[in-house]
C-alpha cells in the first residue's frame, strides 16, 4: 500500500493547492490513505471547524495538528467529536480531543496514525516518548500500519524519535518547521523517516508569512502581527510505501510541486 503525508497546510493558499492537486496526485502515485498537518489551515494559525470539513471533503483521511491547534477556540468541541482530528497526544489526557486515530483504507486495511510534539523550545508537554510507547501497547495488534508525526522543533529530537521507534512503526516524519528536509530514508527494521515534510502553502514567503511581517520582527524585535502570504504555491509530501502485512516502509521519497501564480 502507498501512504501520503502532506505537510503543514498554510491558510487559503494551502488548501487551494490541495483543491487543485491531491486527485491527481492520489491517481497518479496510487494512493490508499492520506494524512496531511492542518494546524495553521485557518488563515496561517490553527484550523476550525468549516476548515477541517473542507480538507476531509477533499479526501484526507487524517488531520494531525500541532502547538497550534488550540489558536481557534471554536475546534475544542469539534477535537472531541472528531477521531480524524488529532491533536498531540502528549498535552494533558484533560484537553479536548485525542492523539491517535484508526482508520482504514478503500481496502480495508487498519492504518493508525499518532500525534505527538517535542519540548524542545515549544510549549510545556508531557514526554513524547513515554506517551508514544503507552500508545503503542494500548493499540496492539488493531493495526499493523502505523504513522507517527512529529511536530517538533528540533532536528535532534526528531531524529531521536525517528530511531526510537525504528522497526516498530511504519514511518516517522516530522512537521513544524515548514522546510523540507532532504534526509528521507528507510530506518532499520522498516520505518519509514524524514525529519521534516516541509509545508504547503504560499512559497513566496517565509514558511508562510509574509516576508516583510518577518523581517519587521527580526529588525525591531517588536510584536508584529503575522498574515500569510499570497505569493506562488509550494505542495510539499512524503509518499511511502508499506507492506500491508508487516506494516514495515519499503520507500520513502518527497513529493514536490511548485507554482508560479499566486496561491
Amino acid at each position: 500500500m502507498r501512504i501520503l503525508f502532506i505537510g503543514d497546510v498554510i491558510g487559503e493558499p494551502g488548501r487551494r493547492l490541495l483543491q487543485r492537486h491531491l486527485d491527481p496526485i492520489v491517481d497518479r502515485e496510487h494512493i490508499d490513505f492520506v494524512v496531511a498537518n492542518a494546524e495553521n489551515a485557518a488563515g496561517g494559525f490553527g484550523v476550525t471547524p468549516e476548515v477541517a470539513e473542507q480538507l476531509f471533503g477533499l479526501g484526507i483521511h487524517c488531520l494531525t495538528s500541532g502547538n497550534h491547534i488550540w489558536d481557534k477556540k471554536e475546534i475544542f468541541d469539534y477535537l472531541d467529536a472528531t477521531p480524524a482530528l488529532l491533536r498531540p497526544l502528549n498535552y494533558p489526557a484533560t484537553t479536548p480531543g485525542r492523539g491517535v486515530f484508526v482508520g482504514e483504507t478503500a481496502g480495508g486495511v487498519p492504518v493508525a496514525v499518532m500525534n505527538v510534539m517535542g519540548r524542545v523550545f515549544m510549549p510545556p508537554v508531557d514526554d513524547p516518548f513515554r506517551r508514544v510507547e503507552e500508545e503503542l501497547t494500548a493499540l496492539g495488534r488493531r493495526a499493523r500500519v502505523i504513522v507517527v508525526d512529529m511536530h517538533a522543533e528540533a532536528t535532534s529530537e526528531k531524529m531521536a524519535m525517528g530511531w526510537a521507534l525504528a522497526g516498530r512503526v511504519s514511518m516517522v516524519v516530522g512537521t513544524h518547521s515548514h522546510v523540507p528536509t532532504a534526509d528521507e530514508r528507510v530506518l532499520t527494521g522498516g520505518t519509514a523517516y524524514q525529519t521534516d515534510v516541509g509545508m504547503t502553502g504560499p512559497y513566496d514567503s517565509v514558511i508562510g508569512v509574509v516576508k516583510e511581517d518577518i523581517l519587521h520582527r527580526f529588525r525591531t524585535g517588536l510584536p508584529t502581527r503575522f498574515r500569510t502570504a499570497r505569493g506562488g504555491g509550494e505542495l510539499r509530501a512524503a509518499v511511502v510505501d508499506v507492506e500491508e502485512d508487516s506494516g514495515r516502509a519499503t520507500a520513502i521519497r518527497r513529493l514536490t510541486i511548485l507554482e508560479d501564480t499566486p496561491a
